[in-house]
């Protein structure tokens, strides 16, 4: 399976139903996340640029873009921000592979 970081903001009318009412939110993801044939690892709520982070195992690329047009497509967040985890022992294969590739810049 693949691993997706997803960081994203609730618009403000979101973030006023949920102080009205407030949910498990991480309860509603996961079940996201499982209709997709995958997992929610891990769902947080964070100070800053973001409101929270969620990290979901999804078999594939397409899976995680369902994922995306179903939650964004709510027009509960402002952002929505999807990036694909690569494990730190994958490095050193991607780094092989990388030595094989050829770039030429622009004007080179």
């Amino acid at each position: 399976m693949a691993k997706y970081l997803v960081l994203f903001s609730l618009t403000s009318e979101t973030a006023k139903r949920f102080i009205a009412k407030p949910s498990d939110r991480a309860a509603v993801v996961r079940a996201v996340a499982e209709s997709a044939g995958g997992s929610l690892e891990s769902y947080y709520w964070m100070f800053g640029q973001y409101d929270g982070a969620a990290v979901f195992d999804l078999p594939d690329s397409s899976a995680m873009a369902a994922v995306s047009l179903a939650i964004t497509s709510s027009g509960a967040l402002s952002r929505f921000e999807t990036h694909e985890l690569i494990e730190s022992s994958d490095l050193t294969a991607v780094a092989e592979r990388a030595k094989g590739i050829t770039y030429q810049p622009p004007g080179a």
